[in-house]
């Protein structure tokens, strides 16, 4: 968490949550990364670094068309996002930053109550509620202003495979 702004300078820093459980995210999920063109993206990631497409999917709800490029055997993810529409938060980021990282994303097992323990702790999320994410995994995010900048995804898969 960062601390509030002093005066006219902004100098954060950062909050020691060592009271948070050590088990709070099972693993790294995925890493976002908006990009303009998913299929050129997807070719790209394939061809170039020798990743396999594990899932493709329009999430109407995120405003996004995403594919899911898996990083070997070890279940972690490469997440391409482009943009359905003009008004979507992924074309909003790619106006504002152009393509390449967006959020990380970590794993858990209960997404409810571990955005109850990071609310107890004072970090904001975006959702009250989780919603439904890439393979019908259930998800939310913590504010980057709470989170080092960073978009921070909170992943609950209905499964183990996407």
């Amino acid at each position: 968490m960062l601390s509030p702004c002093r005066g006219r300078r902004c100098v954060p820093t950062v909050v020691a949550m060592s009271h948070l459980p050590t088990e709070l995210f099972s693993a790294i999920d995925h890493v976002g990364v908006a990009v303009r063109d998913l299929d050129e993206a997807i070719a790209f990631y394939r061809d170039t670094y020798g990743m396999a497409l594990a899932h493709e999917e329009v999430n109407e709800e995120q405003g996004v068309r995403e594919a899911m490029m898996a990083v070997g055997g070890s279940g972690s993810h490469i997440q391409l996002l482009a943009p359905l529409s003009p008004e979507s938060t992924i074309a909003k980021f790619l106006d504002r930053s152009g393509p390449g990282v967006q959020q990380v994303a970590y794993r858990v097992e209960d997404v409810e109550a571990v955005s109850q323990v990071l609310r107890d702790h004072g970090l904001r999320l975006l959702y009250d509620e989780p919603r439904r994410g890439t393979s019908n995994s259930r998800v939310n995010f913590i504010h980057p202003k709470d989170a080092g900048g960073i978009l921070v995804e909170l992943v609950q898969p209905a499964h183990e495979t996407h």
